[in-house]
């Protein structure tokens, strides 16, 4: 902290002063059941002196993140912003308004359209653009559109939804609650970015316009708009040359990205250095999903040459010793940032920390082995922490040993020892309570956002129980969206397989109204499907419409689906299907 520039206040007059029109006031947005999806005013106690229970650097991108209200980037550009994780964009057209990213919920999302409306007028909406495919810049679209405008999104999009918001929403809906602190209550202790309040509605318009390469150029409602593509995960940055700015979409934020399991830390910084390139001398303005725009030709050049040379420094970096035989955890001990690229603020890992992203890029290379044969099979938690705590002298002894540890403020060794003793036995209150106060101090010494939000949440689960997922199962609108074989490898993941490796059938699925016809097939435990299958014997054909296979899914019968066949073939698998448990635990076995 003693070599970044404390007194320099430009990032707050660009964050809460400058293009500034109008707050949302109050700012709390519910949904039609009273239920607060949103809750802006809950920043408040922010705008403190940074206390002994937070970071200061976090403190402070605490508090230029939670600026909220409608602001010009520049004519014709504007931005809703601490409306939610992300950013909504709004560019004005012939006719209407693009919305760019329309953030998490539609509650949020028509709210943030209401509060553009009251200040610039009643707009209809034009077009959309999905930056990529997470939830926070697409799902609140159906809250600004209806569908039957323009929908534009990267090639790829969809099954990148479906991978990460259908077949594996149990586990990212668990995690959320650490990853945004979903449990924790708001305050200078508890939780001081992201995640300020309850899951609203998630919903998907399917893209009617795929970006499929860099250069592509498409006109929205009379704007024109060039892309830049990115392909892991599919993303776009797009330039708007009738207004000379350039949008970044999460390529480049106010912060250091976290790289797993988004983002390869070479490809990124070439990316930024084809964005440099593409449109040097053409932009006066860059604005993002996240955070506040910069102004100026050479502050933006600055700004994402040091955001590509912190990419590629990492990344080589890693490779260098990864080539000299250290590991993972190792490098990211090792790592130092450069003077020059510590001493801004928008390096900073309030997303992704150095020692993080380090791990990804190792992984991303070797996996999680990283040689040594001792960890070749290792003993799963548990079953580890029983023979740890057996060795060390039993549950006591190793509180002990912590205590000592925490005496000497080795934190990160106390949270180990503390861990095994709690894994070893979930009823040693002594160890948990002591790893809940361990998690707290590092959770509230973190820098890094979701860090904070990981110990602080791990402590309160040591308190109090499980924090159960906010998300009861993947939303309705995203399923909708999806195409039938994304859905039907949605049935695939939940197959437990042990139950089903005696099991053999075969379903043709004829989906009437697309003209669609799907085989899947169940052997060996693994439920197979090809699309377009050869005519041939099989146990049962349904021909139902895309609506009828959701609601089958969603086990409401299918007492008006046309089949042939035999019917308890259906139900041979329905039995051996499993059900997610978004509700496990993580801090304790």
């Amino acid at each position: 902290m003693a070599d970044l520039p404390l007194h320099d206040r430009g990032d707050f007059e660009a964050a809460a002063g400058r293009g500034f029109i109008a707050k949302f006031s109050p700012a709390v947005v519910s949904a039609a059941d009273s239920k607060v999806i949103w809750d802006g005013d809950s920043n408040a106690f922010l705008e403190q002196e940074c206390p002994g229970s937070a970071h200061p650097s976090l403190w402070r991108q605490a508090r230029l993140s939670a600026r909220q209200g409608l602001y010009e980037v520049t004519d014709g550009v504007y931005q809703v912003r601490g409306f939610d994780l992300s950013n909504m964009s709004i560019v004005e057209g012939d006719t209407g308004v693009i919305i760019i990213d329309p953030l998490i919920s539609t509650e949020c999302a028509a709210a943030a359209l209401r509060l553009y409306r009251a200040h610039r007028g009643a707009r209809p909406v034009t077009g959309v653009i999905y930056t990529h495919p997470h939830a926070d810049h697409f799902g609140g679209v159906r809250g600004v559109t209806g569908g039957g405008v323009p929908v534009l999104a990267p090639a790829g999009f969809l099954r990148s939804v479906a991978r990460d918001h259908l077949h594996a929403w149990s586990t990212t809906a668990r995690r959320s609650v650490y990853l945004y602190g979903q449990a924790l209550e708001r305050s200078p202790d508890g939780q001081i970015g992201t995640g300020l309040g309850k899951p609203g509605t998630i919903s998907l318009i399917t893209p009617t316009v795929h970006v499929e390469r860099t250069g592509q150029e498409e006109t929205v409602d009379g704007v024109r708009v060039i892309f830049q593509l990115a392909e892991a995960p599919p993303e776009l940055a797009l330039y708007l040359p009738g207004h000379r700015a350039l949008c970044l979409s999460e390529n480049a934020t106010r912060n250091q990205h976290n790289l797993l399991p988004l983002r390869d830390a070479k490809d990124l910084a070439r990316q930024l250095d084809e964005t440099l390139t593409l449109f040097a001398g053409e932009f006066d303005v860059a604005f993002a999903s996240h955070h506040w725009p910069i102004w100026g030709g050479p502050e933006i050049a600055g700004y994402l040459s040091q955001q590509r040379d912190l990419y590629a420094y990492l990344h080589d970096q890693t490779l260098r010793l990864m080539n000299k035989g250290l590991t993972g955890a190792e490098i990211a001990e090792a790592m130092r940032v450069p003077p020059g690229l510590e001493q801004v603020w928008h390096t900073h890992g309030y997303h992704g920390p150095v020692g993080h992203n380090v791990k990804a890029i190792y992984q991303r290379y070797l996996g999680w082995f990283d040689g040594n044969p001792a960890h070749l099979w290792e003993y799963p938690p548990r079953e580890s922490a029983i023979r740890y705590v057996e060795c060390l002298g039993g549950g006591q002894a190793v509180v002990a040993l912590a205590r000592a540890y925490l005496k000497e403020q080795d934190l990160r060794f106390a949270a180990q020892l503390l861990n095994h003793a709690v894994f070893a036995d979930e009823g040693n209150k002594e160890a948990r309570d002591l790893l809940a106060e361990v998690y707290t101090r590092l959770g509230h010494a973190a820098e890094n956002g979701t860090w904070r939000n990981l110990y602080l949440t791990g402590a309160l689960e040591l308190s109090d129980g499980v924090v159960p997922a906010t998300t009861e199962r993947a939303a309705p609108g995203l399923v909708d969206a999806l195409g039938v074989d994304q859905i039907l490898d949605s049935i695939a993941i939940r197959v437990d397989g042990p139950r089903a490796w005696n099991e053999s059938l075969s379903i043709d699925w004829h989906l009437t109204d697309l003209g669609e016809r799907y085989r899947t097939t169940l052997s060996n435990g693994a439920l197979i499907q090809r699309a377009d299958p050869p005519d041939g014997p099989v146990d049962l054909t349904l021909r139902l419409t895309k609506a009828q296979l959701l609601a089958l899914l969603a086990g409401r019968g299918v007492e008006r689906v046309e089949r042939e066949g035999d019917i308890g073939v259906l139900r041979r698998l329905v039995a051996v299907l499993d059900h997610p448990m978004p509700d496990f635990a993580i801090v304790t076995a």
